[in-house]
Order: C-alpha cells, then structure tokens, then sequence
C-alpha cells in the first residue's frame, strides 16, 4: 500500500487546496513537493479554510527573511506556530512577543550562551559524548533517537537549568507535550495530558526558583540568569509568563539539537558518497554540521501576524491576518541556494540557511546547538566507521517539529 495514498495529489491538486499545514506532509516525509509547486506557482500563498484558520503561506528564502526581520509589520504576538493557543493553557514567552519586551526578556537569558561559557561547556559537553556513544551496544540494532539524540540533549538542557539530573526525561517529556497538541501543530497530545503536564512543569520550576533565590554567588543556570535580571526577577508572580519563557528554553534547547543529531545519520546513509567525504576528512564536520542542520530545518515555520493592511509581494495581507514563514521551505530555495535540494557536506557557504530563524528573534542558542553536534560527529568519527541505518524512520505528526520519534541504527567500529 503507498504510504502516502491518502494525501492530496501535490501537482494535480487545485492550487488553492494546497494545505502546507496538514502535518501528514511532515510525518510521511512528503512535503517537498507542495512546498516546490507553492515556490513555483505562489510563493506567498492564500489557505482559505484549514483546521488552524486561514492562513498565508511564505516559501521563498527572501521573502522569508523579509518577513522575519520587519516586526514592525509582522508581529511575533500572539502566537509563533501556525495554531491558535488553547483558552485555558494561554502561556506566554518572549519569542512571542515583539521588541521592546522581548528584547529585555531574550537579553537576561543571553549570557548563558556567551562565547565565554560554550567554552566552558565544550569539555563537559565532550565528556558526556564520550560516555554515551562508548556505551552503545555493538553488533546489535538500537534506537537512535533514544540512545544518542535525547540522551545528549537532556543531559545537556538539565546543565542549562541546573535542573536534577535524575529528573531530567521529565524535560524531554515536557517539550514533546509543550509543542504537540493538535490545536497548535497538528499533533496527537490531548488536552487531558497537556495541560496536568504544563502544570506539573511550572510547579516544579518554581519550587526550583523559590530554593535557588538568594543563593551566594548565584550561577550561570537559565534560573539563577533570570533572578538576577530586573527585567525578569519577578517571572514567578507572572505564572503563565514564566511557564512560556521555561518551555521556550526547553525546546529551543531541545529540538534543533536532538532532531538534528538524527537528521544527520539519516542523510549520511541516503547519501553515501557524502560519508566516504566525511570518513576522507574529518574536519568536513563543522561545515557538515551547518548543512545537517539546513537539510533537517527542525523547526519546519514560525508564524506572523499582519499590524496593519499591507500589500506583500502582489498580495493583500489584511490586519490580523496569520503569515506564515515556511523555513523548511526556503531552505530549498534554489534560487537562494545552489543544488538546495542535494545534501552536499562542503558547501562553500553552509551557514547560508534559515534554520534558525532571521532578526531578532534569530535563535539565541544557535553557537550551542552546532557545538553540541560538532563534538557529537567529532567523537562518532573517531569510534565508527559507519552508522548504519536499518530501517525507515518513525517521523513525529505535526506541521512545527521536524522530529524523528525512531531511528534503528547498527554502529561498525573502525
């Protein structure tokens, strides 16, 4: 049976029934050409009718950075996924918020991700590469996404946080709820578990704010960051507040590492001749990992809000009206990048890609995220000659994470 019998026919299909938003696309990996005929054809497109509202689509690399970096007429409030949020679980962050506000919020976070503490971390971060890959079972076959991906992304999110490492699943869990219900992205949390898990996340963070508050010295942990900050110190008495900000740094923190530490394995093995590359020269990799990044795009759109009527590339974008910017999308933008559809490893330009966003709201822990997976194939190079994937991989549903929730894989030492 063709797994994807059941989606519209991206070709045949009247233009105007192109739904991008339909999260099947994403999960069976059969996006890539609705969004080429939307480039193609109409590249900042009208969905008049879609279970998340009408909607305009942009699908071009610049019209995307154009929208991303006039917040002027494109507001990041109230929302940054395509889905509205639900009435009772309304959460509030400053990646949804415009400047100034954001501006004061996302600048008390910052210095944990400063050049001076990534290099502080790069030892730590190698260390625990090390012990996981060098536990791995040899001559057997393993999920991926367990054992390496998640495993390497919470230790680390549980050291942002100063959070109890013992506890640490909890935050993985708490992202995959945060971003997964199907109001917001098209995927299969129910309100029934959301919102007790949200709950059970602000409760916890604010018994760990309430223990940490006036600690001698106070550290370089997101928590202690955001006392010490004017701008941020009273977060708890603004609940809702505080709990968008620590799922913000959550998945921020989560997704683009994890989902990538998978994506990469994945193109390696679709693209053979790319890994003989990398096996011939290891210091490929910080390029490489540029391009991993680019080719998985972990966060597949972020959304706008129109301020005002305006006219955007032919089209009438009405106030209030939802402008999506499909980032999965521009990144295969050839007329943006050459071969954009090819994963190629040595790319003269690899970071030459919207992954991360554009503007202010760029991501804030990009240095961290391509550190992490640099050490990462660093370290997987110097144990394997090959990280071989045995079977398809089970993809998450939604139209916001680029997921992978399985990946078996069988390691050859060198």
């Amino acid at each position: 049976m063709n797994k994807i019998a059941d989606l519209p026919h991206p070709l045949t299909t009247p233009l105007e029934n192109i739904d991008v938003s339909d999260p099947r696309l994403l999960e069976q990996d059969a996006w890539r050409p609705y969004f080429a005929r939307l480039r193609e054809e109409d590249p900042v497109h009208y969905q008049a009718d879609s279970p998340f509202g009408p909607f305009w689509s942009v699908t071009r690399f610049e019209d995307i950075v154009a929208v991303d970096s006039n917040h002027q007429d494109f507001s990041s409030e109230p929302a940054i996924v395509i889905g509205d949020m639900v009435e009772d679980m309304t959460v509030e962050m400053f990646i949804a918020m415009d400047p100034p506000k954001h501006d004061t919020q996302r600048r008390a976070v910052q210095p944990v991700v400063a050049p001076q503490n990534l290099a502080q971390m790069e030892s730590l971060i190698r260390s625990r590469v090390v012990e996981i890959l060098d536990n791995l079972p040899v001559g057997e076959t393993f999920d991926w996404v367990e054992r390496v991906s998640i495993n390497l992304t919470t230790q680390m999110l549980a050291t942002l946080f100063n959070f109890p490492f013992e506890e640490r699943g909890k935050l993985t869990y708490w992202s995959d709820v945060a971003a997964g219900s199907p109001e917001i992205a098209g995927g299969d949390v129910t309100q029934e578990e959301r919102i007790p898990a949200l709950m059970e996340c602000l409760e916890t963070f604010t018994r760990l704010w309430h223990e940490r508050k006036g600690q001698e010295g106070g550290g370089f942990d997101l928590i202690s960051l955001l006392q010490r900050d004017p701008n941020t110190a009273d977060l708890p008495d603004r609940p809702m507040e505080f709990l968008g900000n620590i799922l913000l740094l959550i998945v921020g923190g989560n997704d683009t590492t994890r989902n990538s530490a998978t994506g990469g394995v994945l193109a390696l093995n679709q693209n053979p001749g790319e890994y003989d590359k990398l096996r011939a020269d290891h210091g490929l990799i910080p390029g490489m990992v540029s391009e991993i990044i680019r080719w998985q795009t972990p966060l597949a759109h972020m959304r706008r809000t129109a301020t005002r009527d305006l006219e955007f590339q032919g089209k009438q974008i009405k106030k209030g009206d939802k402008v999506v910017m499909w980032y999965l999308s521009g990144n295969r933008d050839e007329t943006a990048i050459d071969k954009a559809d090819e994963f190629i490893i040595d790319r003269a330009n690899p970071r030459h890609h919207i992954s991360f966003g554009f503007g202010v709201h760029r991501c804030m822990g990009n240095r961290l995220a391509e550190m992490q997976l640099r050490i990462l194939w660093e370290e997987i190079m110097q144990r394997f000659h090959f990280v071989e994937v045995m079977d398809e991989p089970e993809r998450v549903r939604s139209n916001f994470v680029r997921g992978y929730a399985n990946l078996p894989v069988r390691v050859h030492p060198r």
